[in-house]
């Protein structure tokens, strides 16, 4: 029994893979697959995702737990090495399975489908709504704040501007995957420029003799007791803080030239973040002592005001506009995460359509625009954060594992990358010793991210597992599904009919029948 649908899909007339988002219509009348992301805009979903607003609000975290500003800076490095590896496998991984949907698609391949679809559960229940929420409240927040400058800003005013940020950028992701790669890159650039602004102020910093915390006589001398909990600690909010390093390999079907273009887009992201992360942390210290930027609650904003002078208004104008640039292209990735789950019959089908003329897969974005609406409605998200935080990191490292099972149970398996097995097994050894503190360290919170994981697994053996539904069920979720298609004007990649006014045919669950096909449709 196979877990996924089995799907007759063509590209340009052909038969092949299933076509993804960004397709655009052949000659044939069929919806047929379009590559839009390119070098640059691969490298610019990277790294957008991974430097949100943490680097310039809040990099004390390691600070804080490391004790110390050297070995900040060297924790900074450690796990910008450790992140680069971890690139590297999935690397491998995502022109050895060059599908869409990241790690959901490679822990399923490799591991079945139930291993598969609590990755997808835990990042459709919480994951992608919470973080797209906490990110679109911080651009919110400061927007908002020059206006209240001796209060904070109403909640309903942040939250009201959080959701108007959202249903933009979403009808942007539906109207052109090329307008979203666009703005991705635009918002990329301005944040990397603000942090070149911020670098670039700390090496004049350092050449007007302001490096008392990086002589090393000074840079480890601890303001707190050295504690291996707490760098253990640091260690992990520093790979935190590289989080969304992974996320291109969710678009994988959109890239040009994936082969290449995956693992160069990785090459150079990874490394560039690395040097920004570090060179920024070196010149926060330039301008202010440990006690100060572990007292700031916005770290870029007061060294702004303390070097730019009138200028400062230039780094809360950052972290809106790369907080907005993140907002973007988590909602472009999470769209495909979701798309390729449904797909795969593991989330409701109408969420593997795309639209007819625009070719975007417009059901899997207004989801997961409207559940990241409902995340904002709670007040309950940022301890949701804290409880599946773990899990994330979690399946980072079953992903990697699968790499090495994979290369065991198939070893003659076409790889246009092969790295040597000691990469995979450094990240693991890295990622084991994180884990078992994390465990040590919090295990009620881990316990509770463990068990709103194992809710999936009930949903699995109903919505996937179960093949003989009732019939009244089927028909109910068909005309809903019918309905949805009509209401956003989709279809199943490269099966739309040149013919008017086709009847639907066999729509049936949204949960894909484990052996079953999946369906045709008709232009809408």
């Amino acid at each position: 029994m196979t877990d996924g649908p089995r799907q007759r899909c063509s590209t340009s007339g052909s038969s092949g893979d299933a076509a993804v988002p960004g397709a655009a219509k052949d000659g044939g009348g069929g919806v047929a697959l379009k590559k839009e992301i390119g070098l640059v805009s691969a490298c610019g979903i990277i790294v957008g995702n991974i430097i949100g607003s943490g680097i310039f609000v809040s990099p004390k975290g390691v600070m804080e737990n490391a004790s110390s500003v050297g070995l900040a800076l060297i924790v900074w490095i450690v796990t910008g090495v450790i992140t680069a590896i971890g690139a590297l496998c999935y690397a491998e991984l995502g022109v050895t399975i060059p599908k869409s949907g990241g790690d959901y698609s490679y822990v399923k391949d490799i591991f079945g489908g139930l291993a598969g679809f609590l990755r997808l559960w835990i990042a459709v229940l919480v994951i992608y709504p919470t973080n797209q929420a906490v990110i679109a409240l911080t651009f919110s927040n400061y927007v908002l704040q020059p206006l209240f400058p001796t209060c904070f800003p109403p909640e309903t005013g942040l939250r009201l501007l959080a959701g108007v940020c959202l249903l933009l950028l979403t009808w942007v992701n539906c109207s052109s995957v090329r307008w979203a790669t666009r703005v991705q890159d635009i918002f990329t650039a301005g944040k990397l420029l603000a942090l070149g602004l911020i670098i670039i102020m700390g090496i004049v910093q350092i050449c007007k003799g302001e490096y008392y915390w990086l002589e090393p006589a000074n840079a480890f001398e601890p303001f707190q007791e050295y504690d291996v909990g707490l760098i253990a600690l640091a260690f992990l909010q520093g790979s935190f803080a590289y989080g969304g390093w992974n996320f291109l390999n969710y678009v994988t079907e959109e890239l040009v030239d994936p082969y290449v273009n995956l693992p160069r887009a990785i090459f150079i992201s990874i490394p560039l973040v690395t040097f920004v992360y570090v060179f920024a942390n070196i010149a926060y210290v330039t301008a202010m002592s440990p006690q100060e930027l572990l007292a700031s609650n916005a770290v870029a904003v007061t060294f702004g005001e303390k070097l730019l002078g009138v200028m400062s208004w230039i780094m809360p104008i950052s972290v809106a506009l790369s907080t907005f640039g993140g907002v973007n292209g988590s909602l472009f990735t999470s769209s495909r995460l979701f798309f390729a789950g449904a797909r795969e019959g593991h989330l409701p089908r109408l969420l593997a359509m795309i639209h007819v003329k625009r070719c975007t897969p417009i059901p899997a974005l207004l989801f997961t625009c409207l559940s990241t609406l409902l995340m904002l409605c709670t007040s309950d998200m940022y301890t949701l954060i804290n409880y599946v935080g773990f899990i994330n990191y979690l399946f980072y490292g079953v992903t990697v594992a699968g790499q090495i099972v994979l290369r065991i149970k198939q070893p003659d398996l076409h790889r246009p990358i092969k790295i040597s097995l000691v990469w995979p097994v450094i990240y693991l050894l890295f990622w084991a010793f994180l884990l078992i503190f994390s465990l040590y360290s919090e295990p009620v919170v881990c316990g509770i991210g463990l068990a709103i994981m194992l809710t999936g697994v009930p949903v699995y053996f109903l919505g996937v597992y179960w093949d003989n539904k009732p019939q009244c069920f089927d028909a109910f979720v068909g005309k809903m599904t019918y309905v949805g298609q009509k209401f956003c004007m989709v279809v199943y990649p490269a099966e739309t009919s040149s013919e008017e006014g086709d009847e639907m045919k066999d729509v049936s669950s949204p949960l894909a029948k484990e052996d079953g096909e999946m369906p045709k449709s008709a232009d809408c």
